[in-house]
């Protein structure tokens, strides 16, 4: 099978995500037949690397051995249990090894699908867990201009990205939106003496603040510094409510920490995670929670319990996988390995840091982001399209360039995004 065979039925058959399927007609589909490490391969045998770790969730490389030995061992054992009534030693793993590295003490472990629905699930916990306790009016939630929490109903309502949540508005219930910190520490504080006002005035109709700790993804890498991250916990434990951290993205080391939360030295109430779970092999997500959240649904009455299900929770070859991936992390020093190559890979992004036509080029542990001040509506597609031509997968975010590639990339490989970046650079400035 060629590439155009499978493009054409692709786009025959397939309704892409987060895509104009209209805009293929410019723009072709890239078939993808196989991977290895970093590498796609088409099925034309070319290769591009995986500048983006397929939407951020591919850790360790496509076909990593130890998780492929993992998944294959599982298979022969427990493919999938119902985890209602039942359980099985993966998930029961899976939640106690997160337990142990997650800050704080989020004793409880729950299993979903995908990242957004680990915000839902938490945003329906924080509503339950105030009626349980009699506060049924603490029923709205708070997050962060620009914040992005999935494209379910309920996560759309607290994401504060336009193109995803303006079309669905009148499904909406709308939050509360808190200003945005930045990357200086005074900014920060002064993002939180805004937070702290708001809840000042709202805290007895709010359920929770939710936030991506220290870095947004969906509207364009924005970071900012861990000092807002600290006051948060303060603020949220001071006017009883809860903290959500989203770390779907900023979990599993991508931003020098296992999670993000560490660099403030908090520990939130719910933490989110997906993405980088499995290291990109399959769908899981996981909401932990405190034990006194835990303990406020625990009950003789099955309407005080939590009330939310689906088919493949805790799914075993997932749970299997993302302990695989936990392994690696701890036989192979990840975290320390990421810091030296980051330091590394920093020297060699130097010319696009040093390049007068780029904007705010900037880095966060395994994650590296730019501006091109381009007026081109289309920047982001012809970007992505000069990047397949040097054999390089990036998807700019609006005007926003950015690197966030599997760990095991090496110097020479950061070096063709670099150059691949600059030829977007010559060619839209």
């Amino acid at each position: 099978m060629a590439n155009r065979d499978i493009v054409e039925r692709s786009l025959a058959a397939v309704w892409h995500p987060c895509t104009q399927m209209k805009s293929h007609e410019r723009f072709p589909l890239v078939p993808v037949r196989r991977a290895q490490g970093p590498w796609l391969e088409d099925f034309d045998g070319r290769r591009y690397l995986d500048g983006v770790s397929s939407w951020w969730v591919n850790l360790f490389g496509h076909a990593h051995p130890a998780i492929n030995a993992a998944i294959a061992d599982q298979l022969s054992k427990l493919e999938h249990t119902m985890l209602a009534g039942f359980t099985h030693e993966p998930v029961v793993e899976l939640a106690e090894r997160l337990s142990q590295l997650a800050p704080g003490q989020l004793g409880h472990a729950f299993f979903a699908s995908d990242g957004a629905s680990a915000n839902e699930i938490a945003l329906k916990m924080a509503f339950h867990y105030w009626a349980n306790h009699g506060r049924p009016e603490k029923n709205r939630f708070v997050a962060l201009e620009g914040g992005y929490h999935g494209e379910t109903i309920g996560a759309l309502g607290v994401t504060d990205v336009a193109i995803f949540r303006d079309a669905y508005g009148p499904l909406l219930r709308a939050g509360l939106t808190a200003p945005f910190p930045s990357r200086e520490e005074d900014g920060a504080r002064a993002a939180a003496d805004a937070l702290e006002a708001l809840l000042a005035r709202h805290h007895d109709e709010l359920a929770a603040l939710i936030l991506e700790p220290l870095a947004q993804g969906a509207s364009g890498m924005r970071f900012y510094h861990p000092e807002y991250l600290r006051r948060a916990r303060e603020l949220c434990t001071r006017y009883n409510v809860l903290l959500v951290a989203d770390e779907i993205m900023t979990g599993f080391g991508r931003t020098g920490t296992m999670f993000a939360c560490e660099q403030a030295n908090i520990a939130p109430d719910l933490m989110c995670l997906s993405k980088g779970i499995t290291g990109g092999y399959l769908p899981l997500s996981c909401v932990l929670s405190t034990d006194e959240i835990y303990a406020a649904f625990y009950d003789d009455s099955a309407a005080r319990g939590f009330l939310h299900s689906h088919s493949y929770t805790g799914n075993a070859l997932a749970c299997r996988a993302a302990c695989a991936v936990l392994d690696i992390f701890e036989r192979e020093g990840v975290i320390a390995g990421n810091a030296r190559k980051a330091a590394s890979f920093h020297e060699i992004a130097a010319p696009l840091a040093q390049d007068p036509r780029i904007r705010d080029f900037r880095q966060l542990g395994t994650i590296w982001a730019f501006e091109v001040p381009s007026d081109d509506p289309a920047f982001a597609a012809k970007a992505f399209a000069i990047a397949l031509e040097r054999g390089v997968l990036l998807r700019p975010i609006g005007n926003t360039v950015y690197f966030m590639p599997p760990y095991v990339i090496d110097e020479p490989q950061f070096a063709m995004l670099v150059d691949a970046a600059r030829a977007i650079v010559d060619a839209s400035v």
